[in-house]
C-alpha cells in the first residue's frame, strides 16, 4: 500500500508542494534534538498539507488556482466589461456608481452563475470609463448593504464625504516598466519605510515624493532592500496600514497604481529590492469598506462566532480552512508579485495566525506549546502554500515571518516539513536592548548574556536582526537614542557642543548597539527610516487624542541635513557600517567565534568572516596595551567607531597595523597588544599569516 506521504508528495505541477525529503527532515530534527519528540506531529502536519494541496488544486497547479484576481473583479474581455464577485449568501447584487447615478438599474444587475455563489455581469465598453466610481449593493435574506468589491484594484476616498468607492482604473497611457530583469543576491540589509510619513512636511507623503526625495537617501545610505509599510488599502490612516480593507488595492492616499509602479521600478534601477508588508493575519471590521459581513454573513471569509474576531486588534480573523479563502489570499500574493514586480513580503502578525489564542498573554517556554491543540494547523498549511507559490513565481523572492513565539520550522524548507519562509525576525534582540538600557547601569551590563541574546537563534533557520524597528518608535515607547540621551536631544546636538556627556554617551552607545547587532546578525539586518541618524521623535499618527496632528507622523530630514547638528555624524557612521558589511559580505558567513569576553572590563571580541570585532563597552576606562589572544599574523584596523566624523574622539590611528606576538615560554600562544578606548568598536583584518 502506498503511504499518504509518498502518494501526495509525488505531485510535481508548476507551483506544487515539493516531495518530502527524509534527508532534509532528518537534518532538521538533528539540528534540534528536542524536535525529535514531535516527529510524528511534524509528519502528520506535512501529510495534511499535501492533502489540502491536492484537494485544493486537483488537476491544476498552485499557480493556476492562485488566479482569482484574474477571474473575479472588473476586467475587459473581448471588447466589453465583465465583473464577477463571490457572494454565496447574496440573493441580488447591483453594480451602482457613476454610470447609474448611484441608483439600482436592472441593466447593471448581476446574475448568479454557479451554486458556489459566483455572480457575473457583462457591460458594453461605453458604459464604464477610466475614473468612474462604483460599488456593489448586495441583498441577502432580511437585509442589504453597500460593499466595495473584494477584488477591487483601485479604491479612492472622497475628500469631502470621506466615503470610499472602487474606481475604474484603465489609463490611456499605462505605466511601461523600464527594469524587467531585476535580481539581488546579497543578504538583505533592510530599510523599513512608511510612504506617508517619509517626508519632512506635516502631511501625508506621496509615492512620487518618496521616489524623488527618499529613494536617493536610501541608496546613499547603502541599504539593498526597501521594506514598504501600509501599501494595501486601509480606511484608517492611523492604523499604520495593519487594518486592511481592500487587499488588492494600493492605498490611494499615497497616489495612483502607476505612481507605485514607478517607485518600484526606480528602486530596482537603484539596485534596491522592494518587499512589502503583507497583512494576511486579519482584516478590518469595517463592513462598507472591507470584506466583513460582505454577503450578509460574518463567516464568508472569516471564522464564525467569537473565533472570527481578534480580541486585541478589533479585527476579523480569516478561516484558513476554507478553500475560497486560501485562493483569495494566494491570489493576493501572486497579484503583488506580478502586477507591481514586488520582490517579496514581510508577513505580519504570523504569531496571531499560528495560534487560536493569537499569542496573547502567552509566554512560550515549552516545546509542547508549538504542537498542542492551540496551534491553527490550517494557518500553517496556508503559510506553507503561500511560500511555495511565491518562490515558484519568483525563486529569489524574499519572505520574512514576523513571529514572537519561536515556532520551529517557520524558516525551514517545505521539503523538510517546515513552512518555507526565507527568514524570521529576531524579535527578542530589540526588547533586550531596551531592557539593558532601562534596568542596568552601563558598568553593570552583563556582556555574556548580551552575547547569548544576540546569537540566540535556531541553527536551522535564517534570521534578520535589528536594534529597533517601527515598533520601538511608536508613541508610548521611545527610540533607542531618546532612551540614551533624553530631552538633551533637543538642545544638546550642536556640533560645537562637545561637552554634553549625556549626548556623548548616547551617540557612542547608539553606534555600538547598532554595530554589534549587525555584526552578530544571523543572515540579515533591518533599520527603520530615520533611526540611522538618531531621529529624536516617536511616531504618532493623526488621531483624536492629538487633535489630528501630523507633527509626529513624519521624518525630520532637516536634522540630518543641518551641518551644524550631530545627527549627520550618526548617519555617516551607519553608512560606513553598512558599506563594510556589504564589502566583506559579512552576513553570508554564519559562524561567529567568540574569542574573548570580560565582564568587569566590558570587552567582547569575536571573529566572523575572517574579521575580528572588538567592543569596549566600558563607560570610562580606556585600556592601553590590552592583551588579546589572536591567530598569529599581521592585522590592519579597517573600522573604528571613535572617528571624529562619527562623533568620536579620534583616539585611534586609522589603518593602524598590528603584529601578533608570542610569549617565549609558550610559543604557540599568540596575542596582540592593543589600545581599546572606552565605548569604542573596531574591526581588524588579518592581512597575512605564517600559516
Amino acid at each position: 500500500m502506498i503511504s499518504m506521504r509518498t502518494f501526495y508528495g509525488a505531485v510535481y505541477l508548476r507551483g506544487a508542494m515539493k516531495k518530502n525529503d527524509s534527508r532534509d527532515l532528518k537534518k532538521w530534527l538533528n539540528d534540534d534534538p528536542l524536535l525529535r519528540l514531535y516527529r510524528s506531529v511534524i509528519l502528520k502536519r506535512y501529510d495534511k498539507r499535501m492533502q489540502t494541496f491536492c484537494s485544493l488544486c486537483k488537476n491544476q497547479s498552485l499557480y493556476d488556482i492562485a488566479a482569482n484576481h484574474i477571474w473575479l473583479g472588473l476586467h475587459r474581455e473581448e471588447g466589453r466589461w465583465v465583473f464577477r464577485e463571490w457572494a454565496p449568501n447574496a440573493t441580488q447584487i447591483f453594480l451602482i456608481g457613476t454610470a447609474t447615478q448611484w441608483k439600482e438599474n436592472k441593466a447593471f444587475q448581476l446574475i448568479r452563475i454557479s451554486p458556489e455563489g459566483i455572480w457575473e455581469i457583462y457591460l458594453s465598453e461605453e458604459l464604464l470609463h477610466h475614473g468612474d466610481l462604483f460599488r456593489l449593493r448586495i441583498y441577502w435574506k432580511n437585509g442589504c448593504g453597500d460593499r466595495i468589491p473584494a477584488y477591487a484594484t483601485r479604491v479612492v476616498q472622497d475628500p469631502v464625504t470621506l466615503i470610499f468607492n472602487a474606481q475604474v482604473w484603465e489609463p490611456e497611457n499605462p505605466y511601461l516598466w523600464k527594469k524587467n530583469d531585476f535580481h539581488v543576491s546579497e543578504a538583505p540589509l533592510i530599510y523599513e519605510t512608511h510612504i506617508g510619513m517619509a517626508q519632512d512636511a506635516e502631511k501625508i507623503g506621496s509615492f512620487k515624493e518618496f521616489t524623488e526625495n527618499i529613494l536617493p537617501r536610501v541608496t546613499a545610505a547603502g541599504y539593498n532592500t526597501l521594506q514598504l509599510m501600509a501599501i494595501q488599502e486601509h480606511p484608517y490612516y492611523g492604523s499604520f496600514g495593519y487594518q486592511i480593507s481592500s487587499f488588492f488595492a494600493v492605498s490611494s492616499r499615497f497616489g495612483t497604481p502607476d505612481d507605485f509602479k514607478e517607485l518600484v521600478d526606480t528602486a530596482h534601477e537603484c539596485g534596491l529590492r522592494v518587499i512589502m508588508d503583507l497583512i494576511h493575519s486579519h482584516a478590518v471590521v469595517n463592513e462598507v469598506e472591507g470584506i466583513s459581513r460582505f454577503d450578509g454573513t460574518l463567516y464568508q471569509y472569516f471564522h464564525d462566532g467569537v473565533r472570527g474576531f481578534h480580541p486585541a486588534w478589533n479585527s476579523r480573523c480569516f478561516n484558513y480552512r476554507k478553500h475560497e479563502v486560501i485562493k483569495f489570499l494566494l491570489s493576493n500574493c501572486r497579484y503583488w508579485l506580478e502586477e507591481y514586480h514586488i520582490d517579496g513580503f514581510r508577513f505580519d502578525g504570523v504569531t496571531s495566525m499560528l495560534y487560536t489564542h493569537h499569542g496573547l498573554g502567552v509566554s512560550f517556554t515549552d516545546y509542547r506549546q508549538y504542537f498542542d491543540d492551540t496551534v491553527d494547523n490550517d494557518a500553517l498549511i496556508y503559510l506553507s502554500l503561500a511560500n511555495s507559490l511565491i518562490h515558484d513565481i519568483k525563486p529569489d523572492a524574499v519572505t520574512i515571518a514576523e513571529d514572537v513565539s519561536g515556532m520551529p520550522g517557520l524558516a525551514v524548507s517545505a521539503s523538510a516539513g517546515g513552512m518555507g519562509f526565507d527568514y524570521r525576525f529576531a524579535m527578542g534582540v530589540p526588547d533586550y536592548w531596551i531592557r539593558l538600557i532601562k534596568e542596568y547601569r552601563d558598568e553593570d551590563w552583563p556582556l555574556g548574556h548580551l552575547c547569548f541574546e544576540l546569537t540566540n537563534r535556531r541553527l536551522d533557520e535564517k534570521t534578520i536582526s535589528y536594534a529597533e524597528s517601527h515598533d520601538q518608535a511608536l508613541v508610548g515607547d521611545q527610540t533607542l537614542i531618546f532612551r540614551l540621551i533624553g530631552s538633551d536631544m533637543y538642545d544638546g546636538m550642536s556640533i560645537s557642543n562637545k561637552e554634553n556627556l549625556k549626548v556623548n554617551r548616547g551617540m557612542a552607545l547608539h553606534c555600538l548597539i547598532r554595530f554589534i547587532t549587525i555584526a552578530t546578525a544571523g543572515s540579515g539586518y533591518l533599520n527603520f527610516m530615520g533611526n540611522e541618524f538618531g531621529h529624536p521623535e516617536w511616531i504618532d499618527f493623526p488621531r483624536e487624542g492629538n487633535n489630528w496632528s501630523y507633527h509626529y507622523a513624519r521624518r525630520q530630514w532637516h536634522l540630518l541635513d543641518d551641518p551644524y547638528l550631530r545627527y549627520g555624524l550618526l548617519a555617516h557612521f551607519d553608512r560606513d557600517m553598512i558599506a563594510m558589511v556589504r564589502k566583506y559580505r559579512l552576513l553570508e558567513f554564519s559562524d561567529i567565534l567568540l574569542l574573548y569576553e570580560h565582564y568587569k572590563d566590558k570587552i567582547i571580541v569575536f571573529e566572523r568572516a575572517g574579521l575580528v570585532f572588538m567592543f569596549n563597552f566600558h563607560p570610562v576606562t580606556s585600556f592601553v596595551d590590552y592583551i588579546m589572544p589572536m591567530k598569529p599574523g599581521k592585522y590592519r584596523m579597517i573600522f573604528n567607531s571613535d572617528l571624529s566624523e562619527y562623533g568620536g574622539y579620534n583616539r585611534l590611528t586609522p589603518d593602524q597595523i598590528h603584529f601578533t606576538q608570542h610569549r617565549a615560554q609558550s610559543p604557540s600562544s599568540h596575542f596582540i597588544s592593543i589600545y581599546l578606548p572606552s565605548r569604542t568598536a573596531l574591526v581588524l583584518q588579518l592581512l597575512d599569516s605564517p600559516d
